[in-house]
C-alpha cells in the first residue's frame, strides 16, 4: 500500500506527536493540526486521503469539524475516523451521524489504529478508481491506450485489470474477420 496523506486533528500535543510518529513510520504523510479551525484550513488547502479527528477540541468540537468537512464539495468524500476518550454509545453514534466512518478509543492501540487507517485508506483508493472507471477515461485516438491519474499511458486491458476484477478473453468481431482473414470464405460457414 502506498502512503496516504493523513490529517491529524488533535489538541493534546503529546497525542498529536505520537500519532504523527506512528503514521509516518507506517509510511504515511501526516499534516498535524492542534484545533478544528486549523484542521479545516489544512483540509481545504491540501485535501487529505483520511482525517483522524479528536472529538473534544478547544474551538470547534470534532463533530462540527466533521459536519463541515462532509458539507464541503472537495472534502465530503474524505473518510473521518474519530479519536475519542469517550466510549459511550451516544457519543460514538453522534460521530457516525456527523459523517465519520469509524472511531478509535483513546488511549489507542497502535496496531488497531494502523489497521483501521489502512482499511479506510484502501477503501478510499478503490472508490476513487471505481469513480474513474465510471467517469471520463482519456484515451489515445490512435492506439487506444488509457491515461491514468498520474499521466502515465497504459494498454486498456492493463489499466482495467489493475483496477477491477475483470478478466479478458479474446476473439474477433464479425467486422474484423474479413479484414484480417480476406481469404476466409465466410459463406461456407
Amino acid at each position: 500500500m502506498n502512503g496516504a496523506r493523513i490529517l491529524v486533528v488533535e489538541d493534546n500535543a503529546w497525542d498529536r506527536e505520537l500519532l504523527v510518529t506512528v503514521l509516518e513510520r507506517a509510511g504515511h504523510q501526516v499534516a498535524p493540526a492542534a484545533d478544528g479551525t486549523q484542521g479545516l484550513d489544512l483540509a481545504a488547502r491540501d485535501t487529505p486521503d483520511l482525517v483522524l479527528l479528536d472529538i473534544l477540541l478547544p474551538d470547534l468540537d470534532g463533530l462540527e469539524v466533521c459536519r463541515r468537512l462532509k458539507a464541503g464539495p472537495d472534502t465530503a468524500a474524505i473518510p473521518v475516523i474519530f479519536l475519542t476518550g469517550q466510549a459511550e454509545s451516544d457519543q460514538i453514534l453522534a460521530g457516525f451521524e456527523a459523517g465519520a466512518v469509524d472511531y478509535v478509543t483513546k488511549p489507542f492501540r497502535v496496531l488497531e489504529l494502523l489497521a483501521r487507517v489502512n482499511v479506510h485508506v484502501e477503501l478510499r483508493r478503490v472508490q476513487n478508481e471505481v469513480r474513474t472507471l465510471h467517469g471520463i477515461l482519456p484515451t489515445c485516438s490512435r492506439c487506444r491506450k488509457i491515461r491514468d491519474e498520474h499521466g502515465a499511458w497504459h494498454a486498456m486491458e492493463t489499466y482495467i485489470a489493475r483496477r477491477t476484477d475483470a478478466l479478458f478473453s479474446h476473439g474477433y468481431c464479425p467486422e474484423c474477420i474479413p479484414l484480417l482473414f480476406p481469404d476466409l470464405d465466410q459463406d461456407s460457414k
